[in-house]
């Protein structure tokens, strides 16, 4: 028996398949599709390894519909042009797509057609998240249902499955430990977990926890970092230097780190200083500039350490978005309405007399000039409520700024200031 664990045991129908109470118990919106043999175009999304394409053969296997398989990363058109023949041929046809959000422009136009007139019935597996990756003219023709990670004792009900069952591992016994530890170490995947399992089963007939430290690297040391979980960790990363929890800043940059992408971890840092730190404290945000530079220079292993400095540091400090709050509030602006630069301001003015046009040797009147196009000219971007003590000298600042006269006219301007 040639064939992998985890392929004999997929199950066959929704009953089999674990985890996804929200899609397959009594009142799971899966299960009352099929109960109501209805199909719409769908996409499943999450991690690897929890069952979105195991779904969707369960789904055609009990709705006994005509189906064909496809993975958009490395089928090509003319064997998708094979599959739209068949279901032309075919009542209620579904396409299961892998890797959906993998399929080009050229392929996504010659199917939807196809999906708009009802002759396929799509469901698509993706491990990204399909409002960024994914076709809005795909998109809007299928209803998004997420898959979540199996929980720890799913998995466990799954691997004991893989002993009892007639396909599975013959005269293999596994300790209860070692069942855990499987679960845990491979992020509760699934398929990692049944992989897992029957290599072990490879070198023992006896599986101990001793057994699964030999075969099995722990899971926070495997990532790919153009998966969608990547991109999850340094949103939590992000996400726990904001709301200035140091302690977990640390766990995710340990987790990143594992990952060796030194790249984003720098990146994603100097963005978090500048968007959550920001004015609140400056000299912070150029020491953290600093500090990824250093640990570009350096590199791994030791990048760490300077990394964990300007990362305590930062979740640690006082913060602020107005900046980013001001730059925000401008482009909205920008999105619905369209306002006059000031002709003075022009580069090269036309037909603009000596007297109106803007002075380069007055330093004098330039605080007096009004900048903003006169239609919006008392709009304020920049506020910040409850500012730090190093911010309160420059809200101070701006706000005298503020209160300074203005002209539009040059020439009324340099009248009053001769």
């Amino acid at each position: 028996m040639n064939e992998p664990l985890a392929h004999r045991l997929r199950p066959q129908s929704i009953n089999e398949c674990v985890g996804q109470s929200h899609l397959f118990s009594e009142q799971g919106l899966l299960r009352k599709l099929i109960q109501d043999n209805r199909l719409p175009s769908l996409i499943f999304y999450g991690p690897s390894g929890v069952g979105k394409t195991t779904a969707a053969l369960a789904i055609v296997n009990e709705l006994l519909r005509p189906y064909d398989v496809f993975n958009a990363a490395i089928n090509n058109k003319k064997q998708l042009d094979d599959i739209i023949d068949k279901a032309k041929q075919s009542v209620g046809f579904v396409l299961i797509m892998d890797e959906v959000h993998r399929m080009n422009k050229d392929k996504q136009d010659h199917l939807l057609p196809y999906l708009e007139n009802g002759i396929i019935t799509l469901i698509g597996c993706t491990t990204a998240n399909p409002l960024f990756t994914i076709n809005p003219a795909i998109r809007s023709r299928c209803h998004l249902i997420p898959f979540k990670p199996i929980e720890h004792d799913d998995i466990v009900v799954m691997l004991k499955r893989a002993i009892t069952h007639p396909l599975g591992l013959k005269d293999v016994r596994v300790d209860e430990e070692a069942y855990s530890l499987i679960a845990k170490r491979t992020s509760f995947d699934v398929r990692l977990a049944l992989n897992t399992l029957e290599l072990c089963s490879y070198i023992t007939h006896h599986i101990q926890v001793n057994t699964v430290d030999q075969v099995l690297v722990d899971a926070m040391q495997v990532g790919f970092k153009d998966d969608d979980g990547h991109y999850d960790l340094l949103s939590a990363f992000q996400k726990s230097i904001r709301g200035s929890d140091v302690d977990a800043a640390i766990y995710y940059l340990g987790r990143l780190i594992l990952l060796n992408d030194l790249e984003s971890i720098t990146r994603r840092l100097i963005v978090t200083a500048y968007e959550d730190v920001g004015l609140a404290n400056p000299p912070l945000v150029a020491r953290v500039v600093l500090a990824c530079d250093a640990a570009v220079r350096i590199g791994f292993p030791e990048a760490r350490i300077i990394l964990a400095n300007a990362v305590i540091e930062c979740a640690s400090s006082i913060k602020s978005k107005s900046a980013n709050q001001a730059i925000d509030s401008a482009l909205s602006l920008m999105k619905d309405e369209s306002h006059q630069i000031p002709e003075y301001l022009i580069l090269t003015p036309v037909n603009l007399s000596q007297s109106q046009k803007y002075d380069y040797d007055r330093s004098d009147l330039w605080i007096h000039i009004g900048y903003l196009p006169q239609s919006i000219k008392d709009k304020q971007f920049y506020s910040v409520q409850q500012p730090s003590p190093f911010e309160k000298t420059i809200i101070d600042n701006v706000e005298k700024l503020r209160q300074v006269e203005k002209f539009y006219d040059m020439k009324a301007l340099k009248k009053k200031h001769p």
